[in-house]
């Protein structure tokens, strides 16, 4: 794609270090902003524990018998293109020395010193020497050999460090993101490979099917971090050192530490604190706010993702209908698949002339003309997946049978629902589409501007497109989960005269059935190897981006088998 980005004028030291180890690296990182701490990460940062407070001078003129210790010091050189935070500054007599912290141990090659680490050290003295001071050698410390390895900065290593930054930042105003490694030990440890996805971009981008055993699961299977919801009425959510309190008046209801907790939901009359909110804009964690019954209001987070690239790339595919059209087919057509699936693994007789009907309505959805087309598919699809879902549902004897509160299902309602079923349906349906707007907004982009559901204020389109595919799948399953094993039964249901609405405690009931199956295991059927759902509608969204960005040739809709 064309890229119409302003890049900035002056490189980071850092990135040319990550361009050395990784192109890609340095492109997701500096063009596109986007990052993700590892446990090497967080060592790291530890490790430069000692070196983040600016402290100590640092002259503009050296003599021989000033001795500097300068830590944390920027400096730019504009003519070089180059900027550079050192962690320390030593003085040698009238030259200076930077000394830059690595986490791991020495290397075993012949250099005692990786290139990256050598090119970024070699940034940092030519920054110095564009500052007018003399700088002959820089040290790179390994704080797990606890060893200083000093590097000079001959001529080959300061050619090598400018030719890398001259490539970068060619590369970047390309606009075009360097293909990812193939089968490169380096993945393993990178702390973006949940973003960049290489294994997953390589195999789409060749037309290629994974192994029997499948490829390399790179990123975790499942994320460690666990939404936070709170529907009590009147409660107060606040912050307690590392950890949000829920307060009702005086009595506390619970906490959860603040580094494990992926989003905080409020239904309902639920408060929160500024300094709660502060907390979380600063950690990058949503606020997600719905009524009491669970329609699905909006999300408060920080600053937006700072990848415009990719949000550049999705308005400009939004505005064609065509590329639209590419993209919502498949979606379609997914949904109408997984129904299908869906019917046949739960349904004891699975109607033949519906499941043949949506075979045929998904093949009519990848070929759709126009997107009415698509509609007016989508919507027969839905009656006759709707039509058969009774058949779902297993026959019960309760002890005190009410007539009013069966869990027959006839078809599809809402605003509000009319039965049980539909209200479980359309509750969650918005803890779904809650969850898909903030991977959205997670991956870099807009939530509110879609291909397929057109843009209406306060909708998040994009994320109600992709939550087509993962409607009978998840939301659906939840739904038939609870009912057919009694964890919810007619007295968790309230009528209000045409409407039914849930209980507090059934839609306590309802939250813990679908975060244990986002918790839950799936093959995925592109890739053969297994993460919970919840990463799934995340990897989703990253092979969406990856086919915006040029680098696959389709988007892959997720399907059940």
């Amino acid at each position: 794609m064309n890229n119409d980005l302003d890049l900035p004028d002056l490189l980071p030291a850092r990135m040319v270090n990550e361009y050395a180890y990784c192109p890609r690296l340095a492109y997701i990182e500096w063009v596109q902003a986007d990052f993700a701490h590892s446990a090497d990460t967080l060592e790291g940062r530890f490790t430069h524990r000692t070196t983040a407070d600016e402290e100590g001078d640092l002259p503009q003129e050296i003599s021989e018998t000033d001795h500097i210790h300068a830590r944390s010091l920027w400096l730019s050189a504009p003519d070089e293109h180059l900027t550079a935070r050192m962690d320390l500054l030593e003085s040698d007599g009238s030259a200076v020395t930077p000394v830059d912290y690595k986490r791991g141990a020495v290397p075993d090659t012949p250099e005692r010193s990786w290139e990256a680490d050598r090119v970024q050290l070699a940034a940092q003295a030519i920054v110095l020497r564009a500052n007018g001071y003399a700088c002959s050698q820089g040290v790179l410390y390994y704080a797990a050999s606890k060893t200083r390895v000093p590097i000079p900065m001959d001529d080959a290593l300061l050619a090598r460090t400018r030719a890398l930054a001259a490539e970068l930042r060619t590369v970047a105003a390309s606009g075009r993101i360097p293909p990812p490694l193939a089968d490169s030990p380096k993945c393993v440890r990178c702390s973006l490979a949940p973003i960049c996805l290489p294994d997953e971009t390589n195999l789409l981008a060749a037309h290629a099917t994974a192994p029997d055993d499948g490829i390399r699961r790179i990123l975790p299977a499942r994320d460690d971090a666990i939404p936070l919801y709170v529907q009590e009425q009147g409660a107060r959510i606040s912050k307690s050192g590392e950890t949000f309190q829920v307060r009702l008046k005086d009595a506390k209801l619970g906490e959860a530490r603040i580094f494990e907790t992926s989003h905080v939901a409020l239904f309902g009359s639920v408060q929160i604190t500024t300094q709660a909110l502060q907390e979380m804009c600063a950690r990058g964690i949503p606020l997600t706010l719905f009524s009491t019954g669970g329609w699905f209001y909006g999300i408060a987070h920080g600053m937006t993702h700072k990848n415009i690239e990719l949000r550049l790339a999705q308005y400009h595919v939004a505005a064609d209908p065509a590329l639209s059209l590419s993209l919502a087919s498949q979606m379609i057509a997914a949904k109408i698949e997984n129904s299908r699936t869906l019917l046949m693994r739960n349904h004891p007789s699975p109607p033949a002339d519906a499941l043949a009907e949506l075979a045929r309505l998904a093949d009519a959805a990848r070929t759709a003309p126009a997107l009415p087309t698509l509609l007016g598919i989508e919507g027969l699809a839905a009656r006759t997946y709707f039509a058969a879902f009774h058949g779902m549902l297993k026959p019960r004897n309760d002890p005190q049978p009410q007539p009013d509160y069966t869990f027959d299902f006839n078809a599809r309602n809402r605003r509000p629902p009319h039965d049980p079923i539909n209200a479980l349906l359309s509750y969650a349906y918005a803890l779904l589409a809650k969850d898909l707007t903030i991977a959205a907004l997670a991956v870099g982009f807009d939530p509110f501007l879609g291909f397929y559901h057109q843009p209406r204020y306060g909708r998040p389109a994009l994320a109600l497109d992709l939550m087509e595919e993962f409607r009978p799948i998840i939301a659906d399953s939840v739904v038939l989960a609870v009912v057919n094993n009694a964890i919810l039964t007619p007295a968790d249901f309230l009528r209000r005269g045409p409407a039914v609405a849930l209980k507090p405690t059934a839609r306590k009931k309802l939250i813990q059935a679908y975060e244990r199956r986002l918790d839950s295991l799936v093959t995925h059927t592109l890739f053969g190897y297994r993460i919970s759902y919840r990463r799934v509608l995340e990897v989703q969204f990253r092979l969406l981006a990856r086919l915006l960005a040029g680098e696959i040739p389709a988007y892959p809709a997720f399907r059940t088998r």
